[in-house]
């Protein structure tokens, strides 16, 4: 048997040493470090969260009229999540987007001096409400540890902000 030299220096390769990972008890399977985990699994619709005060024109004339809101405030909006997330809000936010092809942000803010007009239909009263529109998402999260056994799967309920607007309605 001849030892075949390796990129020619004329010596044979050394051994590769393939270090065992570490264990948590003999005999067990590594998953590697232990981390969280969070899977979406369903969207739901979009809610409206106001920032500021409810806004409202009441058209008392016999023809429809012209109502002109003014946002007063500025306000920040972020992710509301229930208690158990295993990972970090942005890697839940980056597995919804994936998952849903939506682009969400942890928070936004809605600015003071937003304007909008909108038809007032006649004897009706026109609410307008300004904030930031955030989608409801569920999803599983569980911490993976090394020797691949699970913590208990908690269901996620989640609202994430997305898109800055008003939200209308008559009465």
């Amino acid at each position: 048997m001849t030892d075949v030299p390796d990129g020619g220096n004329g010596m044979p390769d050394e051994p590769t040493v393939i270090p065992a990972p570490p264990k948590d008890w003999p005999n067990s399977e590594y998953c590697g470090p232990s981390h969280g985990v969070y899977t979406p699994s369903t969207q739901g619709k979009q809610y409206h969260k106001g920032v500021g005060p409810t806004l409202a024109n009441y058209n008392g004339t016999s023809r429809t009229a012209k109502s002109t809101f003014t946002s007063e405030v500025t306000g920040e909006v972020g992710v509301s999540v229930t208690s158990g997330l295993q990972t970090s809000i942005n890697t839940m936010l980056a597995k919804l987007e994936g998952k849903f092809d939506v682009n969400l942000s942890a928070k936004l803010t809605a600015k003071l001096g937003n304007t909008i007009s909108v038809d007032t239909p006649s004897k009706k009263t026109t609410n307008a409400k300004y904030g930031v529109y955030r989608l409801k998402h569920t999803g599983v999260s569980y911490i993976l540890y090394s020797n691949c056994q699970s913590s208990t799967r908690k269901t996620i309920t989640s609202y994430s902000p997305y898109k800055v607007g008003w939200y209308l309605w008559e009465s």
